[in-house]
């Protein structure tokens, strides 16, 4: 089974930035792709973004030219830089792995966006 420990959430200024990690349990070229989503209060789950092994990235709309998502194999590690932070970014942040034909989930963490 995969696992996925996140961390770096925490509360952040608007416009501040703050770094997300996703760290796995094993290496991560061997998933098709990591990523992140988010729910925010009273929302749905959206999707915020991808990458492939290969490092080929998708974003969502509303974090476009904001956040960077990236990943480092040595560390089976992906990440989601995040700046420009607005309040409509706070939210519980998951990371997920697409293995094959399953996803896998960490536990989320808590990004809140305050003044």
């Amino acid at each position: 089974q995969v696992q996925l420990v996140e961390s770096g959430g925490g509360l952040v200024q608007p416009g501040g930035s703050l770094r997300l990690s996703c760290a796995a349990s094993e290496s991560i070229f061997r998933f098709n792709g990591m990523g992140w989503y988010r729910q925010a209060p009273g929302e749905q789950r959206e999707f915020v973004a991808t990458i492939t092994w290969a490092g080929n990235t998708n974003y969502a709309d509303a974090v476009k030219g904001r956040f960077t998502i990236s990943n480092d194999n040595a560390k089976n590690t992906v990440y989601l830089q995040m700046n420009s932070l607005k309040y409509e970014d706070t939210a519980v942040y998951y990371c997920y792995a697409d293995k094959r034909l399953n996803l896998y989930w960490g536990q989320g963490t808590q990004v809140t966006v305050s003044s």
